[in-house]
Protein backbone atom coordinates (compact mmCIF):
# COMPACT_ATOMS: atom_id res chain seq x y z
CA UNK A 1 0.00 0.00 0.00
CA UNK A 2 1.30 3.30 -1.17
CA UNK A 3 0.85 5.80 2.28
CA UNK A 4 0.11 9.28 0.58
CA UNK A 5 1.26 12.81 1.67
CA UNK A 6 -2.42 13.68 2.33
CA UNK A 7 -3.22 10.59 4.45
CA UNK A 8 0.31 11.20 6.48
CA UNK A 9 -0.96 14.87 7.85
CA UNK A 10 -4.53 16.36 7.10
CA UNK A 11 -6.79 13.66 8.41
CA UNK A 12 -5.20 13.92 11.78
CA UNK A 13 -4.63 17.69 11.92
CA UNK A 14 -8.56 16.91 11.33
CA UNK A 15 -8.88 14.88 13.95
CA UNK A 16 -7.56 17.32 16.11
CA UNK A 17 -8.73 20.47 15.54
CA UNK A 18 -11.78 19.14 16.12
CA UNK A 19 -10.58 17.52 19.70
CA UNK A 20 -9.49 20.84 20.17
CA UNK A 21 -12.80 22.60 19.86
CA UNK A 22 -14.39 19.87 22.64
CA UNK A 23 -11.07 21.18 24.82
CA UNK A 24 -12.59 24.57 24.67
CA UNK A 25 -16.18 23.61 25.05
CA UNK A 26 -14.92 21.60 28.49
CA UNK A 27 -12.85 24.87 29.13
CA UNK A 28 -16.12 27.14 28.47
CA UNK A 29 -17.86 24.55 30.97
CA UNK A 30 -15.57 25.24 34.05
CA UNK A 31 -15.47 28.06 36.41
CA UNK A 32 -12.94 29.41 35.49
CA UNK A 33 -12.54 33.12 33.71
CA UNK A 34 -11.67 33.18 30.50
CA UNK A 35 -9.29 35.72 30.69
CA UNK A 36 -7.63 33.14 32.72
CA UNK A 37 -7.42 30.39 30.47
CA UNK A 38 -6.66 31.88 27.85
CA UNK A 39 -3.31 33.36 29.59
CA UNK A 40 -2.44 30.24 31.57
CA UNK A 41 0.68 28.70 30.63
CA UNK A 42 2.64 25.77 32.01
CA UNK A 43 5.99 27.85 32.05
CA UNK A 44 7.17 31.01 32.36
CA UNK A 45 8.94 30.90 28.84
CA UNK A 46 5.97 29.15 27.17
CA UNK A 47 3.34 30.40 24.90
CA UNK A 48 -0.17 31.26 26.93
CA UNK A 49 -3.30 28.37 25.90
CA UNK A 50 -4.59 30.97 23.61
CA UNK A 51 -1.64 30.79 21.13
CA UNK A 52 -1.06 27.53 21.60
CA UNK A 53 -4.67 27.04 19.75
CA UNK A 54 -3.89 29.89 17.50
CA UNK A 55 -0.44 28.08 16.75
CA UNK A 56 -2.89 24.88 16.10
CA UNK A 57 -4.12 26.30 13.43
CA UNK A 58 -0.78 27.74 12.08
CA UNK A 59 0.80 24.52 11.52
CA UNK A 60 -2.57 22.94 10.02
CA UNK A 61 -4.32 25.03 7.85
CA UNK A 62 -1.78 27.76 7.85
CA UNK A 63 0.80 24.71 6.82
CA UNK A 64 -0.76 23.91 3.71
CA UNK A 65 -1.31 27.46 2.32
CA UNK A 66 2.45 27.65 3.30
CA UNK A 67 3.20 25.03 0.42
CA UNK A 68 0.69 26.40 -1.54
CA UNK A 69 2.77 29.70 -1.74
CA UNK A 70 6.30 28.17 -1.28
CA UNK A 71 6.75 30.10 1.87
CA UNK A 72 5.97 30.35 5.93
CA UNK A 73 6.77 33.14 8.17
CA UNK A 74 5.44 33.46 11.91
CA UNK A 75 2.17 35.27 12.09
CA UNK A 76 3.40 37.49 15.04
CA UNK A 77 -0.52 39.06 15.20
CA UNK A 78 -2.18 38.82 18.55
CA UNK A 79 -4.18 35.55 19.41
CA UNK A 80 -7.36 35.61 19.78
CA UNK A 81 -8.64 36.02 23.42
CA UNK A 82 -12.28 34.66 23.74
CA UNK A 83 -13.07 30.91 23.58
CA UNK A 84 -15.71 31.55 21.28
CA UNK A 85 -13.29 32.88 18.76
CA UNK A 86 -10.84 30.47 19.89
CA UNK A 87 -13.23 27.65 18.97
CA UNK A 88 -14.45 29.30 15.53
CA UNK A 89 -10.61 29.15 14.54
CA UNK A 90 -9.76 25.79 15.52
CA UNK A 91 -13.36 24.77 13.29
CA UNK A 92 -12.66 27.12 10.30
CA UNK A 93 -9.93 25.39 10.00
CA UNK A 94 -11.09 21.92 10.05
CA UNK A 95 -13.49 23.00 7.56
CA UNK A 96 -11.03 24.39 5.21
CA UNK A 97 -8.81 21.46 5.37
CA UNK A 98 -11.80 19.00 4.75
CA UNK A 99 -12.20 20.90 1.12
CA UNK A 100 -8.74 20.28 0.73
CA UNK A 101 -8.22 17.24 -2.33
CA UNK A 102 -6.44 14.33 -1.62
CA UNK A 103 -4.75 15.31 -5.09
CA UNK A 104 -3.54 18.74 -4.62
CA UNK A 105 -1.50 17.28 -1.11
CA UNK A 106 -0.16 14.59 -2.97
CA UNK A 107 1.39 17.68 -5.97
CA UNK A 108 3.50 19.15 -3.23
CA UNK A 109 5.79 16.22 -3.20
CA UNK A 110 9.04 17.35 -4.61
CA UNK A 111 8.28 21.61 -4.23
CA UNK A 112 10.03 23.84 -2.18
CA UNK A 113 8.74 25.62 0.92
CA UNK A 114 10.65 27.97 2.86
CA UNK A 115 10.23 29.01 6.52
CA UNK A 116 11.30 32.74 6.11
CA UNK A 117 11.60 35.28 9.54
CA UNK A 118 13.37 38.20 8.18
CA UNK A 119 13.90 39.84 11.31
CA UNK A 120 16.69 36.78 12.57
CA UNK A 121 17.64 36.53 9.23
CA UNK A 122 15.99 32.92 8.94
CA UNK A 123 15.54 31.45 5.33
CA UNK A 124 14.84 27.69 5.82
CA UNK A 125 14.83 25.61 3.11
CA UNK A 126 12.38 22.64 2.81
CA UNK A 127 11.00 20.03 0.17
CA UNK A 128 6.92 20.59 0.96
CA UNK A 129 6.53 17.16 1.76
CA UNK A 130 9.69 18.04 4.43
CA UNK A 131 8.55 20.67 5.57
CA UNK A 132 4.85 19.74 6.41
CA UNK A 133 6.51 15.87 8.35
CA UNK A 134 9.44 17.10 9.87
CA UNK A 135 8.40 21.52 10.93
CA UNK A 136 4.55 21.89 10.67
CA UNK A 137 3.40 18.12 12.28
CA UNK A 138 5.53 18.40 14.73
CA UNK A 139 5.10 21.80 15.99
CA UNK A 140 1.21 20.91 15.07
CA UNK A 141 1.37 18.27 17.76
CA UNK A 142 3.68 20.29 20.56
CA UNK A 143 1.02 23.53 20.45
CA UNK A 144 -1.85 20.82 20.44
CA UNK A 145 -0.19 18.90 23.33
CA UNK A 146 0.25 22.22 25.11
CA UNK A 147 -3.07 23.17 24.75
CA UNK A 148 -4.89 20.26 26.19
CA UNK A 149 -1.60 20.09 28.72
CA UNK A 150 -2.90 23.56 29.99
CA UNK A 151 -6.36 22.57 30.55
CA UNK A 152 -5.62 19.78 32.12
CA UNK A 153 -3.18 22.15 35.19
CA UNK A 154 -5.86 24.36 35.05
CA UNK A 155 -8.38 21.49 36.46
CA UNK A 156 -10.44 21.27 33.11
CA UNK A 157 -11.91 18.17 32.70
CA UNK A 158 -10.60 16.53 29.53
CA UNK A 159 -8.82 13.71 29.40
CA UNK A 160 -7.20 11.22 27.02
CA UNK A 161 -9.98 10.34 24.95
CA UNK A 162 -10.92 14.42 24.99
CA UNK A 163 -6.78 14.66 23.17
CA UNK A 164 -7.86 11.67 20.84
CA UNK A 165 -10.91 12.66 19.72
CA UNK A 166 -12.99 11.00 16.93
CA UNK A 167 -10.13 8.46 16.32
CA UNK A 168 -10.51 6.72 12.82
CA UNK A 169 -11.25 2.83 13.55
CA UNK A 170 -11.96 0.04 10.36
CA UNK A 171 -15.54 0.23 9.49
Amino acid sequence: MIFSLYEATVPSMIQLLAAGQGWIDKAKASDLAEEDIAGARLADDMAPFATQVKWMVTHSLGAIEAVRNGSMSPDMSDAEQSLDGMKANLGAAENALRAVAKAEIDSFVGGETHFVFPPREIDLPFTSEDFLLSFSQPNFYFHATTAYAILRNLGIDVGKLDYLGQVRVKT
